[in-house]
C-alpha cells in the first residue's frame, strides 16, 4: 500500500497527503483484480469498499468514475453534450465540435494529458480520456477532428464492476451562460421530464461494442442553437463524411452505421480487388489489404463497434447467404476458397461515387502500401492447470485462467511473502511449505528440497503450467491458441539428380500467404516456386523453390517482414557463402 500511495501522489500531484491516505486507507480492505481489455491488454484494477478506484495500464495508473465523483477536480474536465454519452459509452472517441466551449476558456493540456468528460450542467465526470492534442492544438483547428481518446466510461464494464451507482449531481464551479440556460431548462422541467434520464428496468439491455449498457431513456431536446450542437456532436462522434450523409444516417445507431460500413467494403471488395486466382485467401488478408481499402475517406472499419464482434463471424454470415466459402485450411487460420461472383448480391452492387476514376487511381498506387504485410504481435500466456490451482486461488485464479510470464512472477512474489517464505538467512532461497512442495517438486524431491532458489522456483512454476500462446494479427482481434506458436520451418531437400529445393512450412500461422511468398521468391530468385500439400496432413500447404534459397529467405522473412528470429527454424541450413567448387 505504501508503493501504491506513492505512486498514486506522483500521478495525481493535486492531491493532498491526507487525501492520498484517505483514498488509500491502511485498515479497509483492498482487493487486486487482474482483467484482460478487449485489445488483449492487460490491465491492473483496485478495487476498495466494493468499488473500483484505479486502474493500471502499462504501468500508468488512471481513475476510475467512482473516483472521480468523490475528487471532481482531480484532472482537467471538458464538458460536452448529454445525447453525446451514449455514443462515448458505445465505444466512440470524444470529437471536437462535441466539446462544449465555455466562456472562462478551455483548462491549457498537452497532448497525451489524461482529462475527465463531463455532462453540461454537471461537474460529475462520466469519462476518462486522453487528449490527443494540446488546448492550442484544439483551437487553431477550429474544433475539429478527435479532441480525446476515450479509455473509460460510465455503465461500461469496469464501472459494473462496481455497486452501478449513478453520478452525483454536482454544480459547476463557474456558471457558463450556454450552462446556466442548461440548469434554467432543467428547472422549469422539474416534475416532468429529467434533462437524462436513465431506465432502472434490467430487462431493457442492448450490447454496443464489448461494453454492456443500460438503454437509456428519453432525453428532452433543448431548442435553438443547442439542438444544432447536439446534433453536430453526436453525428461527428459516428465519424459520418458528409452533411448529407449525417442527415440520412441520423436514424440507424452507430452499430447498424458499422454493419452497413462492413457490408458496402465487403461487396466493394469482391467485387473490384480479389480476383480467382487470389483464391485461397487468407481472412487477415482478404480484411487487412482488400477490405480497408475500399473503406471511404474518413471513416474506418471496427469489427469491435458492429453487431458480429468478430470479422470471422461476419464472413460466417456471407457463407450463409452463399457469397462465399471460407475454410480453416490450417489450424486456428481461416482463408476464403471460393467465391460466387454470379451471386445477386455481387452483381447490385455499385462501387461509391468516391471510388471513381481519380479515386481507383488514387488506390491503384496505394495499393502496395495496403498490402504491406504487418508480424503479427505474439505473447506467451500461460493456464493454471490442476496441479497448479492449490498455488493460484488465493490470488482469485482457477483452473483455466489465462496469465503473462509477468503476472505469473507478480503472483509468485506476492504469495512468498504474504506466507512469509522468504528465508531469513539468505533472501535469494526461498522455503518451501505444503503448498509449493505439492505443486513444483516430484515425489522423489518432496523429501529431499526445503528451500528453492527464486529463478529456480519461478522457472519451476512456468514448466508446470499449460502453455499457451497469444497472436494478434494487424487490424484483428487477438486469438489465444494452446501451447507454443510453431516456427516458420525451413528445411533442405535434395531431389532427382542431386538438385536441392528449398521447403518452408506454416507461413500460415504468421499470417503470411503461403502463394504471395511462393510469388515474392520466384521473382527474386528466377526459379521455379509451387505449392505442395504437406506430407501427412489434411488441408495444409507448403511452398517449395528449386535451390538452397535461405539466404533470399532470410533476407525476406527477418528484414522486410520483420518477423523475430526465434520465430524461424532452419536459418543454420544456409549454404556457406565463398568460391564454388
Amino acid at each position: 500500500r505504501r508503493k501504491l500511495r506513492t505512486d498514486v501522489a506522483a500521478a495525481f500531484p493535486h492531491l493532498s497527503a491526507e487525501q492520498v491516505a484517505e483514498f488509500i486507507p491502511n485498515k479497509e480492505e483492498l482487493n487486486v483484480i487482474k482483467i484482460h481489455s478487449h485489445k488483449g491488454e492487460a490491465v491492473t484494477v483496485y478495487v476498495n469498499s466494493r468499488n473500483p478506484i484505479l486502474f493500471e495500464i502499462e504501468k500508468a495508473l488512471y481513475p476510475t468514475v467512482y473516483t472521480l465523483w468523490v475528487y471532481p477536480d482531480l484532472l482537467p474536465a471538458f464538458s460536452t453534450w448529454p445525447p453525446v454519452l451514449q455514443k462515448l459509452a458505445g465505444g466512440a472517441d470524444l470529437m471536437l465540435p462535441g466539446v462544449v466551449v465555455p466562456s472562462s476558456g478551455f483548462p491549457q493540456v498537452e497532448r497525451g494529458t489524461l482529462c475527465a468528460v463531463t455532462l453540461l450542467g454537471n461537474r460529475a465526470p462520466v469519462a476518462v480520456a486522453v487528449a490527443t492534442m494540446s488546448t492550442a492544438e484544439m483551437l487553431a483547428a477550429g474544433m475539429k477532428g478527435k479532441g480525446f481518446a476515450v479509455l473509460h466510461t460510465y455503465m461500461d464494464h469496469l464501472w459494473e464492476y462496481g455497486d452501478k451507482s449513478y453520478p452525483p449531481t454536482l454544480a459547476p464551479l463557474v456558471t457558463d451562460p450556454a450552462e446556466k440556460e442548461s440548469a434554467e431548462d432543467e428547472e422549469e422541467m422539474e416534475g416532468k421530464e429529467p434533462v437524462i434520464s436513465f431506465s432502472t428496468d434490467p430487462l431493457q439491455h442492448v450490447d454496443v461494442g464489448d461494453l454492456s449498457l443500460k438503454e437509456r431513456g428519453s432525453c428532452a431536446i433543448p431548442v435553438g442553437k443547442e439542438e444544432l450542437d447536439e446534433n453536430r456532436a453526436a453525428e461527428t462522434a459516428e465519424d459520418a463524411n458528409t452533411e448529407v450523409q449525417q442527415e440520412a444516417e441520423d436514424t440507424k445507431t452507430p452499430q447498424e452505421q458499422m454493419d452497413a460500413l462492413f457490408n458496402q467494403c465487403f461487396f466493394h471488395a469482391l467485387k473490384c480487388k480479389v480476383k480467382k486466382s487470389d483464391l485461397p485467401l487468407l481472412t487477415s488478408t482478404f480484411l487487412r489489404s482488400h477490405m480497408f481499402s475500399c473503406c471511404p475517406a474518413g471513416q474506418q472499419l471496427d469489427i469491435k463497434k458492429s453487431s458480429y464482434k468478430k470479422f470471422s463471424k461476419f464472413l460466417q454470415c456471407m457463407q450463409h447467404q452463399k457469397i462465399l466459402q471460407v475454410k480453416e485450411l490450417n489450424k486456428g487460420v481461416e482463408s476464403i476458397v471460393e467465391v460466387d461472383w454470379k451471386h445477386p448480391d455481387i452483381k447490385a452492387f455499385t462501387v461509391p461515387e468516391g471510388f471513381s476514376s481519380a479515386s481507383a487511381a488514387r488506390d491503384s498506387k496505394s495499393e502496395d502500401r495496403e498490402h504491406v504485410y504487418h508480424a503479427p504481435e505474439i505473447i506467451p500466456l500461460y493456464g493454471v492447470s490442476t496441479k497448479m490451482i492449490p498455488l493460484f486461488q488465493e490470488s482469485g485464479h482457477r483452473k483455466g485462467s489465462i496469465l503473462s510470464s509477468s503476472e505469473v512472477r507478480n503472483i509468485i512474489v506476492n504469495y512468498v511473502k504474504t506466507n512469509e517464505l522468504v528465508d531469513e538467512t539468505n533472501k535469494n532461497f526461498v522455503k518451501v511449505n505444503g503448498v509449493l512442495c505439492d505443486c513444483l517438486l516430484d515425489k522423489s524431491e518432496q523429501d529431499e528440497i526445503s528451500n528453492l532458489k527464486w529463478d529456480d522456483l519461478l522457472s519451476r512454476c512456468l514448466e508446470r503450467l499449460q502453455p499457451l500462446h497469444q497472436v494478434t494479427f494487424f487490424g484483428q482481434e487477438p486469438i489465444v491458441r494452446k501451447g507454443n506458436i510453431e516456427p516458420i520451418d525451413i528445411t533442405i531437400a535434395q531431389r532427382s539428380s542431386n538438385k536441392k529445393v528449398t521447403i518452408i512450412k506454416n507461413l500460415e500461422l504468421y499470417g503470411l500467404d503461403p502463394q504471395c511468398v511462393a510469388n515474392i521468391l520466384q521473382q527474386k530468385v528466377q526459379a521455379s516456386a509451387t505449392i505442395t500439400p504437406v506430407p501427412g496432413t489434411k488441408d495444409r500447404v507448403q511452398v517449395q523453390i528449386q535451390g538452397n534459397q535461405i539466404h533470399h529467405l532470410a533476407k525476406m522473412l527477418l528484414d522486410e517482414y520483420q518477423l523475430p528470429r526465434k520465430y524461424i527454424q532452419g536459418l543454420e541450413k544456409a549454404p556457406k557463402l565463398g568460391r564454388k567448387k
